[in-house]
């Protein structure tokens, strides 16, 4: 999230200045007096100061790094934030902090958090150089002191940051989020944000007005005056949501939604004797999931799809028996592919003299695509121009079984499910799809599967737990190990008896794509998901 600055080639600070709709909008979420002490930790151009000064604020301080962003304000001390020596508490700090991963941070800037007490105290090398500003930031308030900040929305989920996220939770409470899902706020920049206001306090509000606005539309100061009002129109959502706990991802979730998600992992639950970890399959979470009965590899790379397309070309024998089904992201719905595509694959390792000799039609089509064949990525080795770039997991794809194929990236900005399809056996994904393949010792059926993975719960869980940037949803192994999977206790009659209906209306549905079936698969889920 880099964008151009007017000083630097680079960007070693981690600046992107705040338009100035969005940084009025911030000043008026305060609530604080005109007296009111007030910090800026990196205030860049000077636009929060600016609107403070003119809203009538006056007892202003301010830090920049940057000596190159010559500020008309008598206010700002050109000194790094982070290593400033402060001895005043702050009634309110707010601004648009830095943003930059570890290993883009500058030496010197690697060497000063080396030093840093807090960071040392709170961080390590996986971490944003933004969460020394939150922590800081908060050890200068008052009590009752309000921090303000816009900066990307990841670190609420992230691993690497829970020790910020227990920190914020056992300093004070959020009183507002607001979270722009794509919205273009920073020139050149596509990045998830939020808004936040959060006070430090030892008594705590039970709930946070969290603001939805989900769409890719231009902020303005007519919606962001709606959306601090709370009026509704298309594009926005407002929900009460309950305080964080400590060691918790952080979900802008009502509690309804997030009870429902919890339903789902303790239905997946494993038992006691199943949740010990054993040297061959070892699991962090309390749950089972699709990783545990599942084998998942992303497709192969061909560098240059259009070029392996055979598109209706005559062909000899041997060209008819070099051909692979594949089918790509396009063509993937709910439970089902629309199309398969053929695309030339050739299995041995041959010179050009021979490849022209056996494969005369497939020499002539690679003719008209020679440059963009040759200016392929390599991948460290020569790779002649009718080979494939990548063949990633092709002793998995070619296991003689039905799989199950996914996008590996999603959209869900304007819909409620995503694309896992069962496909026939001996057909093969390209790099924007993802498969699926049942292990060797599950014995879940691949359709009761494919069903699951298709279930609005699971579409729920990972919109709120996947890897999910903007409004898309990554589909990589990752992510799709994690999914919780509902495994069938086969003692029970009750469970295998909706697992085989679910089947054979798995089948049914894919034949006829009538959707009252894919009702009852779901409503047999909802059965089996409250059996314990």
């Amino acid at each position: 999230m880099e964008t151009v600055l007017k000083h630097h080639s680079k960007n070693k600070y981690g600046q992107y200045f705040t338009p100035k709709v969005v940084a009025d909008f911030m000043i008026d979420i305060t609530n604080i007096s005109k007296d009111s002490k007030i910090l800026e930790p990196s205030c860049g151009e000077g636009i929060f100061l600016e609107l403070l000064t003119q809203k009538g604020y006056t007892n202003l301080t301010a830090y920049e790094i940057d000596k190159e962003l010559s500020q008309e304000f008598s206010c700002v001390r050109y000194e790094s934030f982070v290593s400033a020596n402060i001895n005043e508490k702050f009634d309110l700090i707010i601004g648009n902090p830095p943003y930059i991963r570890w290993k883009n941070l500058e030496n010197e800037l690697k060497e000063e958090l080396s030093l840093n007490y807090l960071w040392n105290k709170y961080f390590n090398s996986l971490c944003d150089y933004l969460y020394i500003f939150i922590v800081k930031s908060i050890e200068l308030l008052e009590e009752n002191g309000q921090l303000i900040f816009i900066c990307p929305e990841y670190w609420m989920n992230t691993t690497h940051s829970i020790t910020l996220r227990n920190y914020m939770v056992e300093n004070g409470f959020f009183e507002e989020i607001y979270h722009f899902n794509e919205t273009p706020i920073f020139e050149k920049v596509t990045i998830s944000t939020v808004i936040f206001k959060y006070v430090k306090s030892e008594k705590v509000k039970e709930t946070i007005k969290v603001t939805k606005y989900h769409t890719s539309q231009k902020l303005t100061k007519q919606i962001l005056e709606n959306i601090k009002y709370q009026i509704a129109f298309n594009g926005v959502e407002y929900i009460q949501a309950s305080q964080f706990k400590i060691n918790t991802r952080w979900l802008l979730q009502t509690d309804i939604i997030k009870a429902e998600l919890k339903k789902l992992e303790i239905s997946c639950r494993k038992k006691e004797h199943e949740a010990i970890p054993n040297l061959f399959n070892e699991s962090k979470h309390e749950y089972h999931t699709i990783g545990d009965f599942c084998d998942i590899g992303n497709g192969m790379v061909s560098g240059l799809d259009k070029a392996f397309q055979v598109n209706g070309d005559i062909l000899n024998k041997i060209e008819t028996n070099s051909i692979i089904k594949v089918v790509k992201a396009k063509d993937i719905k709910p439970f089902y592919i629309n199309s398969i595509t053929e695309y030339i694959y050739i299995k041995e390792n041959i010179e050009e003299n021979e490849f022209k000799k056996v494969y005369p039609n497939f020499y002539n089509h690679f003719q008209k695509y020679l440059t963009e064949l040759e200016n392929r990525y390599q991948y460290n080795k020569k790779i002649h121009y009718w080979e494939w770039v990548f063949m990633r997991n092709f002793n998995l794809f070619n296991k003689p079984e039905k799989r199950i194929f996914v996008p590996c990236k999603e959209r869900i900005s304007n819909k409620n499910y995503f694309r896992f399809a069962l496909v026939a056996k001996n057909i093969f994904p390209t790099q924007d799809v993802t498969a699926i393949f049942r292990k060797s010792n599950t014995k879940e059926s691949i359709e009761y599967i494919v069903a699951y993975l298709n279930t609005p719960i699971v579409f729920q869980w990972l919109s709120n737990n996947g890897i999910v940037k903007g409004n898309i949803i990554e589909f990589s192994e990752k992510p799709i190990n994690s999914i919780p999977f509902r495994k069938i206790n086969w003692a029970n009659k009750e469970e295998v008896n909706l697992h085989n209906f679910i089947s054979e209306q798995t089948k049914n549905y894919i034949n006829t794509q009538n959707e009252e079936i894919k009702i009852s698969i779901n409503d047999s889920f909802e059965k089996l998901l409250k059996i314990n």
